[in-house]
């Protein structure tokens, strides 16, 4: 297949993947015309986050195992369309009760059978020497497509009278990105695209759940994704309050940047793809590199001397987010060199999913609790916290290497023999 038709089924993929989420975790940009639209108070909003959390952790094993067995493609499409309908839902009626319902549904809706069915078709669409270079196109059409949606809803939003209407127009501008995404995909992305894979569709077992599951590699691949997850992006946005907090620049300052760290270094990611395919010719040595740097640079903030000037502090809060961004982007394509078969891609992507994203039933809480406590004192402990995860996640890239490594000899040997 040509190298056109994979970029554009990967950019229909960044597309759908960039769209999908943005309903569910609407309050990141619409939080107080999210508040006065349901009429609910802000426990009652942080409620209806964690009820979507709870949905998905339980649906993303389950969700990967159904990818490995059906159409990839149709899940994807489905899982589009549902959350369409969905969210057109969500914009004709009001209340909390219905809320509730509504973000179960999109637990359902948005990571079932599409996380596990997004990932495992990014891996096949691609060979395993250009898993990274897929894995940050995919990230760089995610982000970019995150930043044009917001954008349009935000200028739409104008239209409304009071905020409760504002909220409706942004709720109708996600519903037609999801619809829109579903078109791409059914025209971009083949039930055929995948020839540089043997897998095809009902080979998967559910039997072969538990040798996913003896895998060690599997695990350890689970405590990657977490590493990556919690420094790479989750961990990062705290520099949003500590700069206004701590350093001292005005919400709005301190949101431009925060922009910047969340948005626009997206496009690096293809880049640190290239550099993990074409410099490293491995993701897990770059990954080593990338959690390192960012250990070094969480550890630094503890090193910060309070006369330090606010423009240099300031600047230096974009580093974790230029790097974190290029590990976070990329971070499913060490899948290749966990040896992990695409065949069980799904289930494997749904294991490591509920591990990697566990951050978001404590870790809030965590830092809440430390800032509550100490104060701005509290970020000490935030960054340090990050900057021992970073070296979790050194640990676990090496591990992954010297598995790849060493696999890699015994093929050799085989192979002569």
């Amino acid at each position: 297949m040509s190298r056109a038709s994979k970029f554009l089924a990967i950019l229909s993929l960044g597309v759908a993947g960039g769209s999908i989420y943005l309903i569910p975790y609407i309050r990141y940009v619409f939080y107080d015309w999210q508040l006065e639209a349901l009429s609910i108070t802000n426990t009652q909003l942080g409620v209806l986050s964690t009820v979507y959390a709870i949905g998905c952790m339980i649906l993303y094993i389950p969700g990967g195992m159904i990818a490995d067995k059906l159409s990839t493609k149709k899940c994807i499409l489905i899982s589009l369309v549902t959350t369409t309908a969905l969210t057109a839902i969500l914009a004709l009626v009001s209340g909390y009760g219905v809320a509730l319902f509504i973000w179960f549904l999109f637990a359902f809706s948005t990571t079932f059978v599409f996380w596990g069915s997004l990932m495992k078709t990014i891996r096949m669409i691609g060979t395993e020497q250009e898993q990274g270079f897929m894995f940050g196109l995919y990230y760089l059409g995610n982000g970019v497509t995150g930043a044009i949606v917001n954008s349009v809803a935000l200028n739409l939003s104008n239209m409304g009278v009071d905020g409760s209407a504002k909220f409706t127009i942004c709720v109708l501008t996600y519903a037609a990105s999801t619809l829109i995404a579903a078109i791409l995909v059914y025209i971009f992305v083949k039930e055929k695209l995948y020839v540089d894979t043997e897998v095809t569709i009902n080979e998967f077992k559910v039997s072969q759940v538990r040798e996913v599951l003896k895998n060690p590699t599997v695990w350890v691949f689970a405590f990657i994704i977490f590493a990556a997850y919690t420094v790479g992006y989750s961990g990062g946005t705290m520099f949003t309050p500590y700069l206004t907090e701590v350093v001292g620049i005005t919400p709005e300052e301190s949101g431009v940047l925060s922009i910047i760290r969340t948005y626009i270094f997206y496009i690096l990611a293809p880049v640190s793809g290239i550099i993990a395919d074409k410099v490293f010719h491995s993701t897990s040595r770059w990954f080593m590199i990338l959690f390192t740097i960012l250990a070094l640079l969480y550890f630094g903030v503890l090193a910060i001397p309070s006369t330090a000037s606010v423009t240099l502090v300031s600047y230096y809060t974009l580093l974790p987010g230029l790097f974190g961004l290029a590990l976070y982007g990329i971070m499913f394509s060490i899948a290749s060199e966990t040896r992990i078969p695409a065949l069980v891609m799904g289930t494997a992507v749904g294991i490591a999913s509920v591990i990697g994203y566990s951050p978001d039933f404590f870790m809030w809480t965590l830092f809440g609790s430390w800032l509550d406590n100490y104060g701005g004192g509290g970020y000490a402990y935030v960054f340090m916290y990050l900057g021992v995860v970073s070296v979790i996640g050194v640990v676990a890239s090496f591990y992954i290497r010297r598995r790849a490594v060493s696999a890699q000899k015994l093929e050799q040997i085989e192979e002569s023999n």
